[in-house]
């Protein structure tokens, strides 16, 4: 491997490199699209989902439900299974034995949770049920794997089911739902486009869906979680009745929305520099990296200081690098891993009772008295995060183009998203995605932007859609 990475303007080769670089995946493991989980990559997987564990754990109750399937029920719901049909596992025997039913491993778990879902709701005391699970499922990708966007075992995908009594509740809680993420890409510095997927490209089974698509730097969107609302359709399916208030039996309501490890996928992609992972504090494995500056007979009294204010940051995670290479060559090491903060301490330091503190995100160095470290992290953190969004919303905008033309989207599209107006019409929408891929609706963008104007098919009065080329 060279020394450096290629740029970032490589898009493709840069996160390929540094995804083995920084330790996040190894891809070398023998089955086609599925990736191991280095221990450091793993680390800001725990870190990214203990902060969805916390947004999902207000309202919600984690579950487990097993990843195999049967045949029978997986093909209850015609519409859903049509929907995954070419990119299901299927496990047909036991030892030697061939199974009576075939075992699906799971796509996703509607038809797994569902038949359960059955016997736990009887009455109206039952309702609302809130849960979520955080489980692997397994997808039979064709098309060009790439770990963390496109695998055939996604490792980490949070998916969050519940039941109501109303058509009215379950919209309530997609509203919820559509919030806790924003809320959960927020806190990653991420902006996101969220869109009402068009009819030909909702969840198979769903009312509607809503999604959240990241702008990669390639001009790509990743769709990085979906809420779908899925109406009564799944509970007639399988029978997921209640006794109302009255005595009567009603069919329920219900709603799912799920997130998987595309999300650390857009966080690395987004964030990152030519030099590597910049992360914010909250997640970054290494949240402070103290650096010992050494000179000959001054380094014992570096080191102590170094391991004072390691013991003074321990509510922290914090690393003292003590190695043997030189100052400069763990910066770049610090930097490639994204370590968020960087304490420097030489001899001057501990003369003058200073450190030298730089951000990852920030190409700047400053003094500051040691003894004010510890009641300015907190601040500092935030202060990371705001820069490391607003940079993100400028990046996206410059991917983002208005297009009210056909010639100029078509131009466009494939370098960056294109805004345009589509009518409700079929047609318009099929001639469209002819295109690119309709996103949807377009329901909220970190833009200032018109929502109605002139389709750009047909000329009749349109809504704002989102057009692009998508992982």
């Amino acid at each position: 491997m060279s020394e450096k990475l290629p740029p970032k303007e490589e898009f493709s080769e840069w996160y390929h490199e540094l995804i083995q670089r920084a330790e996040i995946m190894d891809v070398r493991y023998p089955v086609k699209g599925l990736y191991v989980w280095y221990p450091f990559g793993f680390k800001i997987r725990r870190s990214v989902y203990s902060i969805l564990r916390e947004i999902m754990d207000r309202e919600h109750e984690e579950v487990y439900f097993p990843a195999l399937i049967p045949e029978t029920e997986l093909g209850k719901e015609g519409e859903h299974i049509k929907g995954f049909e070419d990119e299901v596992y299927w496990v047909t025997h036991g030892g030697k034995d061939e199974l009576d039913v075939k075992l699906a491993l799971r796509p996703t778990s509607e038809t797994a949770m569902y038949p359960m879902f059955k016997l736990w709701i009887r009455s109206h005391a039952d309702l609302p049920l809130k849960v979520y699970q955080i489980v692997n499922t397994f997808r039979y990708e064709t098309k060009h794997t790439r770990p963390l966007i496109r695998l055939r075992e996604i490792t980490s995908f949070k998916e969050a089911h519940t039941v109501h009594s109303t058509f009215e509740e379950a919209e309530e809680q997609v509203k919820k739902a559509v919030g806790y993420y924003k809320e959960f890409y927020e806190r990653l510095a991420i902006p996101c486009i969220i869109c009402k997927r068009p009819e030909w490209d909702k969840f198979p089974g769903a009312v509607y869906t809503i999604a959240f698509d990241a702008v990669m730097p390639d001009g790509r969107t990743l769709q990085v979680g979906t809420v779908h609302n899925l109406g009564d359709n799944f509970a007639k399916t399988f029978e997921i009745t209640y006794e109302t208030v009255n005595g009567e039996h009603s069919f329920a309501y219900q709603t799912c929305y799920g997130i998987s490890e595309r999300c650390i996928a857009a966080l690395i992609s987004i964030h990152g520099d030519d030099l590597g992972l910049v992360l914010p504090f909250e997640v970054s494995p290494v949240q402070i990296v103290v650096i010992p500056v050494l000179y000959k007979g001054k380094e014992e009294e570096v080191l102590r200081v170094c391991r004072e204010i390691s013991e003074e940051l321990k509510r922290y995670r914090v690393f003292v690098d003590e190695g043997e290479e030189r100052p400069g060559a763990k910066y770049y090491k610090w930097e490639l891993k994204g370590a968020a903060i960087r304490i420097e301490v030489g001899p001057r330091e501990v003369e003058e009772n200073t450190v030298v503190v730089s951000f990852r995100d920030e190409r700047r160095k400053f003094k500051v008295k040691r003894d004010e470290i510890s009641s300015k992290i907190e601040e500092w953190a935030k202060e990371m995060r705001k820069r490391m969004y607003t940079k993100a919303v400028e990046e996206m905008a410059k991917r983002i183009k208005m297009c009210k033309d056909l010639e100029k989207l078509v131009e466009w599209v494939g370098k960056g998203v294109a805004l345009t107006y589509l009518c409700r019409s079929e047609r318009c929408g099929e001639e469209l995605d002819k295109v690119g891929s309709v996103l949807g609706e377009v329901l909220e963008i970190p833009l200032s932007v018109e929502s109605k104007g002139k389709c750009v098919i047909c000329g009749e009065e349109g809504r704002l859609v989102a057009v692009a080329k998508t992982y």
